[in-house]
């Protein structure tokens, strides 16, 4: 017998039984299959049919092991066989950290129904509505004046309420973007020249409040200068930016414009 049926056997032997192995060859025959007997009484307990052996080895061992004790017991008191005694109880020693932390497992969570994980879900900030682009009105010289300050320029609101009405009358009116409050504006002009067969468009001033910058407003009122500036014939859009206003040369070259010359300024005198 191999190993593990030596085993078998001496655990048969210790539970009063005996170990029955056939070792008939012939097809489907009972080759490979186990008995138990009463070791006293020669009493057939377990893997015994009419045509010889039908037990397993792990039913052989489930058997012996207790798994069947109570069936194994009076098997044996039937076939008149005493029981054996209990063997000896194996003093347990206490689990390591490592078997204790690879048999514990998590709770499983609880299942959330969709409803209760939509509710859950933290709501996303919905994204600001993109300001309205419209003409300046007198109402709006405060909120401009407040806008030319930041922009480094003083004006007072009596001060822009006229160059707004100047403006208009000449047909070209400043634009503003609004979103529950001015947060930008812009001029722009029309120069007729000679030199061109069109007029050239200007931009001449563009200030966007300092908290809305880089969120697309000043491309809007861009934009609608172009427009209007298109519209009215222009074959050129310039726009002139101090020379340390970098971030202003980036905002206009990621629109289109090129830096095509020099600009020479001079104050003249009253």
């Amino acid at each position: 017998m191999s190993e593990s049926d030596d085993a078998l056997r001496s655990m048969a032997a210790n539970r009063g039984c005996k170990l029955v192995k056939s070792r008939r060859r012939k097809p489907g025959g009972d080759f490979g299959h186990y008995g138990l007997k009463a070791a006293k009484t020669g009493k057939e307990l377990l893997g015994f049919g009419p045509n010889g052996l039908t037990a397993t080895a792990e039913e052989i061992e489930a058997f012996l092991r207790g798994g069947a004790e109570a069936s194994w017991k009076s098997s044996l008191r039937a076939a008149g066989a005493a029981a054996p005694p209990p063997p000896p109880r194996r003093r347990e020693s206490k689990p390591s950290r490592a078997s204790l932390k690879r048999a514990w497992q998590p709770p499983p969570k609880p299942q959330r129904s969709e409803k209760t994980r939509a509710k859950a879900k933290p709501s996303e900030p919905e994204a600001p509505k993109p300001p309205k682009v419209r003409e300046a009105r007198p109402a709006d010289s405060d909120d401009i004046s407040a806008l030319l300050v930041q922009l480094g320029y003083q004006a007072s609101p009596a001060d822009v309420r006229r160059r707004l009405a100047a403006l208009r009358k000449v047909g070209q009116p400043a634009l503003v973007a609004d979103r529950n409050g001015l947060i930008g504006c812009l001029t722009w002009h029309v120069t007729p020249v000679i030199h061109r067969p069109r007029p050239v468009g200007r931009i001449t001033m563009l200030v966007v409040a300092e908290d809305e910058r880089g969120g697309g407003v000043g491309a809007l009122l861009v934009a609608a200068a172009e427009e209007r500036l298109r519209a009215l014939g222009c074959g050129l859009l310039e726009v002139t930016s101090n020379m340390k206003r970098m971030r202003a040369h980036a905002f206009y070259e990621r629109l289109g414009f090129e830096r095509t010359s020099y600009r020479f300024a001079k104050t003249l005198q009253e």
